[in-house]
């Protein structure tokens, strides 16, 4: 009987086709499944695999260190101003290139407003340039024309980037405005409607185009207006080319 019980209490534990076997009246609680670290995933087969080694240059980066590779966004940066400097207004462009040796312009903006002051076009140029121009603009030209027909109305802007020769003339050294560091003014609108030009009100009694053309000397390397050269009668041209003094004429 002994031999017949232990076969009786080992086929207790199976179940046969067409039978079913009680459970005993008390019984272990199940074991808690153990929690899938959230790294783990589900493989295709249902089976759950570990994703492969995190790669060395990647250990240890952060959140912030992975923001300083995102795209620039266009037209502000960091601090969310053009070029970082209050009362610019416009947007950064693309990469200029150009085949000309020595133009091109890799970090630049287009300013259309300088101080709530419209340009007549948009000046493309570096930062360097469009934060000097602001400079001058604040404290060169609003204070020469004063309230005069009202005031500021528009910088007739006559050039800024473009890829060519000093001047114009063949075989001349490659021009600032090829590298995007100059501007060039050709005349003041007023709030009267009245348009002040270089040409033609160079020497008027106010001498108005050539205080702006002095207060250009310091915020620019080179400053160039109508007594310098007879490319330059009708416009101040200003740059940021780097000097060891600037160079206003």
């Amino acid at each position: 009987m002994r031999r017949g019980g232990r076969i009786l209490a080992l086929l207790a534990g199976l179940s046969l086709p067409g039978t079913a076997i009680a459970a005993p009246e008390t019984s272990p609680l199940p074991m808690a499944r153990p929690a899938v670290p959230e790294q783990i995933t589900a493989a295709p087969d249902g089976s759950l695999q570990r994703p492969a080694p995190r790669p060395e240059a990647l250990r240890g980066a952060t959140l912030a260190s992975a923001v300083l590779v995102m795209p620039r966004v266009v037209g502000k940066d960091a601090s969310g101003q053009l070029c970082g400097v209050p009362g610019l207004t416009g947007k950064r462009i693309a990469p200029i290139t150009s085949r000309v040796e020595g133009c091109g312009l890799t970090d630049g903006v287009e300013v259309t407003q300088v101080s709530g002051i419209p340009l007549s076009i948009p000046a493309q140029v570096d930062c360097t340039t469009a934060a000097r121009l602001k400079d001058w603009v604040d404290r060169g030209i609003v204070p020469a024309v004063g309230n005069r027909g009202g005031g500021v109305a528009r910088l007739e802007i006559a050039g800024s980037y473009t890829c060519r020769p000093r001047n114009n003339q063949s075989g001349a050294k490659v021009s600032e405005h090829g590298r995007g560091r100059a501007v060039d003014l050709r005349g003041i609108r007023l709030k009267s409607g009245e348009i002040l030009t270089v040409e033609a009100d160079w020497r008027d009694k106010d001498r108005l185009f050539q205080r702006v053309h002095a207060a250009a000397c310091g915020p620019f390397g080179t400053v160039l207006g109508p007594e310098s050269d007879p490319y330059h009668n009708d416009h101040i041209h200003v740059d940021t080319a780097t000097r060891n003094s600037a160079y206003c004429r």
